[in-house]
């Protein structure tokens, strides 16, 4: 039966768990807007081989369950940095690697390639017209990228950049199969001790749904201000 009497002390557990979740969502967010951006640069410019070769990353990211991926980092990324860590003369023991750094390197990969369509879209969202135009009074290349087209390359990413977070909100609840303690895992973690799982996954829904607004709400608000300046 439900008790709400559980609900309370439930939910400051599970709140104990919100600014570590955010933190990591928010490496993962920036590391992989970044790459992504790289890459959607490299298609976008069409350069030789290595647009093939994001090609087939995004292919291969975006094919394979992101719980794969984390266990493959999981296993494969402490011998890989003990390795790499050896070729420059630096002693380092790869398994003493936290687990959420891991995380972060494997959802950051596996984000990447969704990250690399949402910006290339933007990109190709942008009226060539403009640029013509821009080159006609003499703006520079470096200018009219500045000036010109990234401001609304960011308004028409927003929307898709604000859709991610909460993919990557979602993904780390995968993080409970290698032990990081995000929101998820927390309510799990919460309900095991007085049995009351669904006041737990209650709490938790509702957690996730209040950040959800929120990060709606301010990507609304930011897309609103940036289209009187773009």
């Amino acid at each position: 039966m439900f008790d709400s009497e559980v609900l309370l002390p439930d939910l400051w557990d599970i709140l104990g768990a919100v600014p570590v979740t955010l933190a990591m969502a928010l490496a993962i967010f920036v590391l992989s807007t970044i790459i992504g951006s790289l890459f959607a640069m490299v298609e976008y410019r069409r350069i030789p081989v290595l647009r093939e070769l994001v090609v087939a990353y995004k292919v291969a990211f975006k094919g394979v369950p992101m719980v794969i991926v984390i266990f493959l980092a999981y296993y494969g990324l402490p011998p890989t940095l003990q390795f790499l860590s050896s070729l420059v003369g630096v002693e380092y023991n790869g398994h003493s690697t936290p687990n959420w750094v891991t995380l972060i390197v494997a959802l950051t990969l596996c984000v990447a390639a969704f990250q690399a369509e949402v910006v290339k879209g933007a990109l190709n969202s942008f009226d060539t017209g403009q640029a013509d135009a821009a080159y006609s009074l003499g703006y520079k290349r470096s200018q009219v990228f500045r000036r010109v087209m990234l401001p609304q390359v960011i308004v028409a990413a927003i929307p898709d950049l604000a859709n991610s977070i909460m993919v990557i909100m979602k993904a780390l609840s995968l993080g409970f199969a290698i032990e990081v303690v995000d929101i998820f895992a927390q309510s799990q973690l919460t309900a095991a001790l007085n049995f009351y799982y669904l006041e737990a996954f209650l709490i938790a829904v509702v957690v996730y749904m209040v950040i959800a607004y929120i990060v709606t709400y301010a990507a609304d608000r930011t897309e609103r201000v940036l289209r009187v300046w773009a």
